[in-house]
């Protein structure tokens, strides 16, 4: 892919990943992935950054949220501790999975919340 046509890729998949996130709450990481695989990033690498945009993207949304009294502190709380945790050992697993394992993974997993959303 040319590098204009990358660039213009890569300023309309951010206006679409902030977008997800802001409304959905960390859900650009569904278009992200994706948007850097398009743009040749290798498929961990497109997880590794996605994680990257999607920090201060979802630490922007937080904040806008917690202004406005959508959360308190207390209740992320209890969720902190397996969070951590589980970030942690996805980040460690990341490196040793196959490509392939992972893709299917991300895969499964949009598809599972895709149809539990579709039927709730």
């Amino acid at each position: 892919m040319d590098k204009k046509k990358s660039t213009w890729l890569a300023a309309a998949s951010g206006l679409g990943i902030g977008f997800l996130n802001g409304i959905f709450g960390a859900g650009g990481g569904m278009l992200a992935v994706p948007a850097l695989r398009k743009c040749s990033v290798e498929t961990k690498q497109a997880h590794a950054t996605s994680i990257a945009v999607i920090f201060p993207l979802s630490l922007i949304s937080a904040v806008i949220y917690y202004l406005r009294g959508a959360f308190t502190i207390a209740d992320c709380l209890p969720y902190l501790p397996g969070g951590i945790l589980g970030a942690l050992a996805g980040a460690f697993l990341l490196k040793k999975l196959p490509d392939f394992w992972i893709r299917k993974a991300f895969a499964v997993m949009i598809l599972y919340a895709s149809i539990k959303l579709f039927f709730r």
